[in-house]
């Protein structure tokens, strides 16, 4: 239990350091209730949870816009298939090496419901999400790991509002204070870094936009 809690401690970790905003769960239980209130674009999950199995889990989740990948410690074609059926949308066995888990989770946030381009674009700027790269009349811009998550959870909206209480969910974690100013305050240094002309809409009441796009070319 304690080297399973370990290795969750560590993925966790790592991804974060990849820029993600990411949620531990211990067990199976404690994992349906989060799945229950936040929506995720994707779920790392262990088939061997203890409590609420790792199967029951998966089931619970497909059928929404969260992919599912399946850990398991059994790399063998008939688990690799019974972890399919159950509706995960892909399945790595144990061990694996980290980059290949960034890799997955990337491909499989792309194909949230409605699918993110690859690359993204509004007007000048361009914003690689695989290089963590975000660029402007081709000169290349450093952001901040919570900046860049600001701006591609924006860009990747298509134009639409998004509120301050999404941000906070979907680039900060479970731990951030609701009542925090973090947000107002990354977006201001975000568009201090992004200069003129702003691309950052503040639409009073409701949150923010980025005027959509077109896919960049690659």
């Amino acid at each position: 239990m304690e080297d399973e809690q370990a290795l969750a401690d560590a993925l966790a970790r790592g991804l974060r350091r990849e820029g993600m905003a990411v949620d531990v769960a211990y067990d199976g239980d404690e994992g349906s209730e989060k799945v229950g209130v936040t929506r995720y674009d994707v779920v790392v999950l262990d088939r061997d949870l203890p409590g609420r199995s790792g199967d029951d889990l998966c089931a619970e989740i497909v059928g929404g816009v969260t992919r599912v990948i399946m850990l398991t410690a059994s790399g063998t074609l008939r688990d690799k298939v019974e972890g399919l059926a159950l509706g995960a949308d892909d399945y790595l066995p144990k061990p694996f090496d980290f980059p290949e888990l960034v890799a997955r989770v990337r491909a499989l946030g792309r194909r949230a419901t409605p699918a993110v381009p690859p690359v993204l674009r509004s007007a000048d700027v361009v914003l690689d999400p695989a290089k963590r790269t975000v660029t402007r009349r081709d000169t290349t811009l450093e952001l901040t790991r919570k900046e860049f998550g600001v701006l591609e959870v924006l860009m990747a909206a298509g134009g639409a509002v998004v509120s301050s209480e999404e941000l906070l969910e979907r680039v900060w974690d479970e731990n951030a204070d609701p009542f925090t100013t973090t947000v107002r305050v990354t977006v201001m240094t975000l568009r201090k870094k992004l200069g003129e002309p702003g691309i950052i809409d503040t639409v009073v009441g409701s949150g923010y936009r980025v005027p959509a796009g077109t896919p960049a070319a690659v």
